[in-house]
């Protein structure tokens, strides 16, 4: 597949984006060389290939989620600036 300067011309007016001649130009041989390289590995046997979503195998690193004693009311409230019936008061942001 050969890209032209009209097609790159096209996909940057579709990306809103503006080029001199010369930028078209230099754009037009990488774009082609991407995809002619693309094309080379569509040619590649991958038939024993499993599907990953990542090239090393990970696993979840977070800890289990356990239920565990929090910080008592008392406490978390102490240093608010302001509170009521045990809940922290902040500024109301919305009217009505």
């Amino acid at each position: 597949m050969k890209i032209t300067c009209k097609d790159v011309a096209n996909v940057a007016l579709l990306s809103r984006l503006e080029f001199s001649e010369s930028e078209l130009e230099t754009f037009t041989g990488q774009m082609d060389a991407i995809l002619e390289y693309a094309d080379v590995l569509n040619k590649l046997n991958v038939d024993n290939v499993q599907p990953t979503a990542h090239v090393l195998p990970l696993r979840n690193v977070m800890r289990a989620d356990e239920a565990k004693p929090s910080l008592p009311r008392e406490l978390a409230l102490s240093n608010a600036p302001e509170q009521e019936d045990g809940y922290f008061k902040v500024p109301k942001i919305m009217e009505g």
